[in-house]
C-alpha cells in the first residue's frame, strides 16, 4: 500500500445532495473533510446535473413552448451555474478538499483515489466514511441496442441539441413518463412500450386512467404488455421489434430512450476491502441510522436503496448529523409519510396511502375524489384536466393518503402532508381559509365531499 497522503476527520465519497450538506456542515464544525468526485461535470450530484434541475427546467420550457434547442441551451447554462454553486458551497472552507478522482477501499479506514487530471494514484484515510455515490440507468440485455447510434439514456438524452422526430421509450415509469411529456410537448412523436400489461400499476386505477387520458392526448402512444425483441440498427431510422401477447410489431425510431430502471454506483469502490455488505441488487445494507456492516461506514441516498429522491439524500444528512453531532435523534424510522411528485403536465403527486392500499391494510375507508376543472386556478391557467383525491380513516377522520393530479400539485401536496405529519383531522384542511384564486381552495371542496 501507498503511504498515507493525508487523514481526515470525514471522508464523503459522492458529491451529491446529502453528501455536499454533510460535508459543508463538517467543515462549519472545524472538521478536516475531504470530498472525492469522479467528475468535475457532476459537482453537486446527480439531482444538479443529470436528473431532477435539467429535466424540470426541460418541462418547464416544453409547457412555455420554447424552441427545443433554446431549451436546451437554457437547461445548460442553468446546470452549470448551480454545480459552480454547489462546488462554491464546500470549496469556501479551507478544511474542505474536494478531490476529483475515483475511489477505492483498501481497508475500512484508508482509500485510494486515482486523481482524474493526472491518473495518479493516492491514498488517503479518515476516521468516519460516508458512501453517496448514487445510482445510474441499467441497460437491459436486448439484442441489437449495442450496436446502435441512436439508444440514450435520461443523462445522454438531454445533451442532443435537435429533437428526435421519432421518440420511442423502452420502459412506463416515472422517469419514461416525464420525459414522454416533455418530449411530446416539444413535438417529438412519442411511443411508450411498457412490460406491464398495466398502466401505473401502484396507482388507484381511477388516478392511472386519468393519466393515460392526459398523456394519450397529448399524442403520446401507449403500447402495454410489450416485450423488446430486438432492436435494428438502420440508416436514417432504427427499428424497434416487440411482441403484445402473440402478435409481433416493429416501430422506427430516430430516438431511443432506455428507461427501465436504476442501479447503484459501486463498481470501482471494493466494497469487499471495507467490509460492506451490500443486498441482492448491489444496494449497500445499511441500519435504521444509515450504518452499514462496517461501523465507522455509512452510505447515504441513492446508494443505500432507500426512495431514490433529493429530499430523502437530505434527510439522510439529518440522520449522520443527529449522530456525530449534538442534534436530536433521527432514522429512518421518523418517516412516516413522505411525498413525492411526476412532473408531467400537470404534475402527479402523492402522500399516504392509496385508496386500494388502505383497503388493502384492512382500514374503514371514507374518499372523496374532485375534478381539477373546478378549480377556478385551474381554469385561469388553461390546464383544466387531472383530478383530486382524498382517502380519509373512518374510524378516525385522520387522512390516510391524497393523491393530486393538477397544476402546482408538487407545491399542494406537502401542505397535506404537513397535516397528515400533524395529525390533524382531515376538516382542519376542510374548513382552512385559502387565498383566492388558488390551487390550495380546492382542498376546501375535496375536503367537503367526506362529509
Amino acid at each position: 500500500m501507498k503511504s498515507i497522503q493525508k487523514k481526515y476527520d470525514a471522508l464523503i465519497i459522492g458529491f451529491g445532495k446529502g453528501g455536499k450538506t454533510l460535508a459543508a456542515f463538517m467543515a462549519k464544525q472545524g472538521w478536516q473533510v475531504a470530498v472525492i468526485e469522479r467528475s468535475a461535470l457532476m459537482y453537486g450530484g446527480t439531482c444538479i446535473n443529470i436528473a431532477c434541475i435539467p429535466t424540470k427546467s426541460l418541462v418547464h420550457s416544453a409547457e412555455n413552448h420554447v424552441p427545443y434547442a433554446d431549451a436546451i441551451a437554457e437547461k445548460n447554462r442553468l446546470v452549470e451555474s448551480l454545480r459552480k454553486r454547489n462546488f462554491d458551497m464546500v470549496d469556501q472552507f479551507p478544511n474542505a478538499t474536494v478531490i476529483t478522482g475515483t475511489a477505492s477501499f483498501l481497508s475500512p479506514g484508508t482509500v485510494s483515489v486515482r486523481l482524474a487530471d493526472s491518473g495518479e494514484e493516492v491514498t488517503i484515510a479518515a476516521d468516519r466514511i460516508i458512501i453517496n455515490t448514487g445510482a445510474k440507468p441499467v441497460l437491459p440485455s436486448i439484442p441489437g441496442l449495442n450496436a446502435s447510434r441512436r439508444v440514450f439514456t435520461s443523462t445522454t438524452l438531454m445533451e442532443e441539441t435537435k429533437l428526435p422526430e421519432r421518440l420511442v421509450i423502452i420502459g412506463a415509469g416515472y422517469i419514461a413518463l416525464e420525459f414522454a411529456g416533455m418530449y411530446a410537448q416539444f413535438g417529438s412523436e412519442v411511443t411508450l412500450l411498457s412490460r406491464s400489461a398495466t398502466f401505473l400499476p401502484d396507482e388507484d386505477r381511477d388516478i392511472a386512467d386519468a393519466v393515460q387520458s392526459i398523456l394519450i392526448a397529448k399524442g403520446i402512444r401507449i403500447e402495454l404488455g410489450a416485450l423488446v425483441d430486438e432492436l435494428v440498427p438502420g440508416g436514417d431510422t432504427d427499428t424497434i421489434v416487440y411482441r403484445q401477447a402473440e402478435t409481433r410489431t416493429e416501430i422506427k425510431a430516430t430516438a431511443i430512450l432506455i428507461a427501465a430502471g436504476r442501479q447503484p454506483n459501486t463498481e470501482d469502490l471494493n466494497l469487499e476491502a471495507a467490509g460492506v455488505r451490500q443486498d441482492s441488487k448491489g444496494y449497500i445494507v445499511v441500519d435504521e441510522r444509515l450504518q452499514t456492516s462496517t461501523p465507522n461506514i455509512w452510505a447515504i441516498g441513492d446508494i443505500n436503496g432507500g426512495p431514490q429522491f433529493t429530499y430523502i439524500s437530505l434527510d439522510d444528512f439529518r440522520i449522520i448529523r443527529s449522530q456525530l453531532f449534538d442534534f436530536k435523534p433521527h432514522s429512518t424510522a421518523d418517516r412516516i409519510q413522505v411525498a413525492g411528485a411526476l412532473f408531467i403536465t400537470p404534475p402527479l403527486s402523492h402522500v399516504g396511502l392509496r385508496e386500494h392500499e388502505a383497503i388493502g391494510k384492512g382500514y374503514r375507508v371514507k374518499v372523496a375524489t374532485l375534478p381539477a376543472s373546478t378549480s377556478t386556478r385551474a381554469q385561469l391557467l388553461n390546464r383544466p384536466e387531472g383530478i383530486f383525491k382524498a382517502v380519509v380513516d373512518a374510524d378516525t377522520n385522520l387522512i390516510l393518503g391524497c393523491t393530486l393530479l393538477c397544476s402546482d400539485s408538487s407545491e399542494l401536496i406537502n401542505l397535506v402532508q404537513l397535516a397528515m405529519h400533524a395529525g390533524l383531522d382531515y376538516t382542519v384542511l376542510r374548513d382552512t381559509i385559502y387565498t383566492h384564486p388558488s390551487m390550495s381552495e380546492s382542498l376546501n371542496d375535496l375536503f367537503a365531499k367526506i362529509g
